[in-house]
């Protein structure tokens, strides 16, 4: 059975997730992507591969992504005044990778 795996991942850790996927010999297509919440970029690694390799790639993407603390600066209130608004830079956690596990019905390499 093939599966397809998802990993959103942050930028930073995009490189090093890829040449770990081709160290163990897995080919992936890298995506550019956006996050939704901070609004940076994300990249998004596309993996085929049979179903009894699947915890090996889990086990690439958790020793490559991490998460970390970042300051960011809050937008600004879509609604209400927004002359008293002060913006605070906040920490957030943000990296690890968002994984998903999809079912394939068929594949072929033309």
């Amino acid at each position: 059975m093939v599966k397809l795996i998802v990993a959103v991942v942050q930028d930073k850790d995009a490189q090093r997730l890829v040449e770990g996927l081709v160290d163990k010999g897995f080919r992936s297509t890298k995506l550019a992507s956006t996050g939704g919440f901070l609004r940076e970029g994300n990249t998004t690694i596309l993996i085929g591969t049979e179903d009894h390799q699947v915890s090996t790639v889990l086990n690439v993407v958790r020793k490559t992504c991490h998460s970390r603390e970042q300051l960011v600066t809050p937008l600004a209130p879509v609604s209400g005044p927004s002359d008293s608004y002060v913006p605070y830079p906040v920490e957030v956690q943000v990296g690890g990778a968002t994984v998903f596990v999809l079912q394939v019905e068929r594949f072929e390499k033309i």
